[in-house]
């Protein structure tokens, strides 16, 4: 493990924006799986050009190791309309500095690999850049990173423009590559697969965590838990010193010794995310019985057949994901739903009381020149989204804005806040179904989080079409996929059935995170599987004597030969408890799932 990049007391503002990082001193390994989170606008991005020293700081330096190869992909880039996808990913027609053109590897299937895995497979190396989409032209730029040989691979918004599939392919590529990687991704499943380590920019200051996106949650969760515990004991210890300058010394009292297991205190009281019945006995109150009825539906984009002979029926409070790939018709799909096309073929029948609200990917629709909240007040200045109701102000804060962003025009604000604006519109018309065209897009993590809690509690019907694995899986109960084929799959495996049923075949080695051992016999089975049963019971009784030996601590806490025996005891305990979890955790990832 070598340090290969130093931040040392780095500053760095923008004119009108402000001072984004101050006095950040950091150290960066030639291992490191490093995700970057924070607000839209905190300075992630700023960070990233500082560390490919793209930009200078404006105080401190960043220092590099000598002849470091850095490759990086920027949120924004610009590629040559006349340029090719050769010139592109082979050439040198688009290359961060110090990287060189890789001719080599014309003829490698590695190319071609990378090529399928960012579902380019259709494209050939004479693809001309021009006709291209702004995602095709970024997912191209991506390749010509993969192809090549960084030290430092840094990836700004990477799974942008690509589907499940993709998504998927570029985390385990990404596992499998040498070298450092540092990942600004609003894509907290990305964030857990592929990260090891998480920088928060917050305040101006970098925040770092060990883990990915579930253990940043967790231990910026304990991190406040205990910032708390420690200002209430401030004001505890006021309150005791007012009581004592009052009334003279106060008697003594004793307290009993406990412990905590951070992680349990964090959950222990949560509730469930959603409560399904009652979201649903609320979702037909409010849209009856029928939502939408499609019977043998035919759907044509061009000459492209994107649905074929479709029944298919929508019910009150169904919360739905559509998944497939770039192109397969998820869009076309939700226009359909929401009466913006009509069929090529047969009918669709939409609910008497159905009050349908569309997000689509476009922006052009917010209106630049009123303010952040008259845009919000134009649509309802109070709202209700099942059991709450509150003012227009109060959602907008929820969305990240606060009382200064409140009265930015709307033709100001960032690709990110006017998507926030987007779904605050969309929420403030109190429709009662939802149908959502990749509704992640340039969100930062909390603001999805925050959306997300909203999105739990909305009783109506929702239908989703997003890349975003993380999303998917926390707000919506049923899965479809479209495969390019006409049809519209039920998949009761949701995301994982999705990837074992569409996902190309790909020519490399890359294997899934989750390692199962083939060729396993019955008995074989029988015995892992017993063995596992063991380990368990085993666990349970090592933690039952943790617990009980911690009673014994608090009990004796006097006397001090008793406690230094306990505390033999205790150590001897949770080392066995440590190998008895190792073995369960090896045993389990190779035992087949049922």
């Amino acid at each position: 493990m070598t340090n290969i990049v130093n931040l040392d007391r780095v500053s760095k503002g923008y004119g009108a924006a402000g001072r984004l990082l101050t006095d950040v001193s950091l150290g960066l390994d030639d291992d490191a799986r490093l995700g970057i989170v924070g607000l839209n606008g905190a300075g992630k991005s700023t960070l990233l050009r500082l560390l490919a020293k793209s930009e200078e700081p404006d105080e401190g330096r960043v220092t590099h190791r000598r002849d470091l190869r850095v490759a990086a992909l920027p949120q924004t880039l610009d590629l040559d309309p006349g340029h090719t996808v050769r010139d592109v990913v082979l050439g040198d027609a688009w290359l961060p500095e110090g990287m060189g053109a890789e001719h080599e590897w014309a003829g490698d299937a590695g190319v071609r690999t990378i090529m399928a895995g960012l579902g380019m497979g259709h494209l050939g190396l004479d693809s001309p850049v021009g006709p291209m989409s702004g995602g095709e032209r970024r997912r191209v730029a991506l390749a010509a990173l993969l192809v090549r040989d960084a030290e430092l691979l840094i990836l700004d918004e990477p799974t942008n423009h690509l589907d499940v599939a993709g998504v998927d392919w570029l985390a385990r590529h990404l596992l499998t590559r040498k070298g450092a990687l540092v990942v600004v991704t609003h894509d907290r499943w990305f964030l857990d697969a592929v990260c090891t380590a998480t920088w928060e920019v917050v305040d101006e200051s970098v925040q770092t965590y060990a883990g990915g996106y579930a253990a940043w949650i967790l231990a910026r969760a304990e991190r406040q838990r205990v910032a708390a515990q420690v200002e209430a004991r401030r004001q505890n210890l006021l309150r005791k010193e007012i009581a004592w300058l009052r009334r003279g010394p106060p008697a003594r009292t004793s307290k009993p010794q406990f412990r905590i297991d951070a992680a349990n205190a964090l959950i222990a009281d949560v509730p469930p995310v959603r409560d399904t019945v009652s979201l649903q006995r609320l979702a037909t109150s409010r849209l009856g019985k029928q939502v939408y009825e499609l019977d043998r539906v035919t759907l044509k984009a061009g000459t492209k057949t994107i649905l074929e002979d479709l029944t298919w029926h929508v019910g009150p409070g169904d919360r739905i994901a559509v998944l497939g790939a770039n192109g397969a018709g998820k869009t076309t799909l939700l226009r359909l739903l929401a009466g913006l096309t009509q069929p090529d073929g047969g009918s669709i029948v939409r609910g008497s009381t159905v009050r349908a609200a569309f997000l689509s990917q476009e922006l052009h629709e917010l209106p630049g020149e009123l303010r952040l909240l008259e845009a919000v007040e134009q649509i309802a200045k109070r709202v209700k989204l099942g059991d709450r109701e509150m003012a227009a102000s109060q959602l907008a804060e929820i969305f990240g804005f606060t009382d200064k962003r409140l009265w930015t025009p709307v033709g100001d604000l960032s690709g990110g806040e006017r998507r926030r604006l987007q779904l605050l519109r969309l929420l403030a018309g109190e429709p009662n179904v939802l149908l959502l065209d990749e509704p992640t897009n340039d969100l930062d993590t909390d603001t999805l989080a925050a959306l997300e809690d909203l999105l739990d509690t909305w009783p109506g019907t929702m239908i989703v079409a997003s890349h975003d694995r993380y999303l998917v899986e926390r707000v919506t109960e049923t899965a479809y996929g479209m495969f390019g084929d006409g049809r519209l799959v039920h998949l009761p495996g949701g995301v994982d059935e999705y990837l074992a049923t569409g996902q190309p075949q790909l020519t490399d080695d890359t294997q899934p995170v989750k390692i199962k051992s083939p060729g396993w016999s019955a008995g074989d089975l029988r015995a892992a599987k017993k063995e596992l049963s063991r380990l368990e019971r085993q666990l349970a009784k090592l933690e039952d004597r943790i617990l009980k030996i911690n009673e014994s601590l608090a009990v004796h806490g006097s006397d001090y030969d008793k406690i230094i025996e306990l505390d033999a005891q205790l150590k001897a305990v949770q080392e066995e408890r440590a190998r008895t979890e190792e073995a369960w955790l090896e045993l389990a990832e190779r035992v087949p799932e049922d």
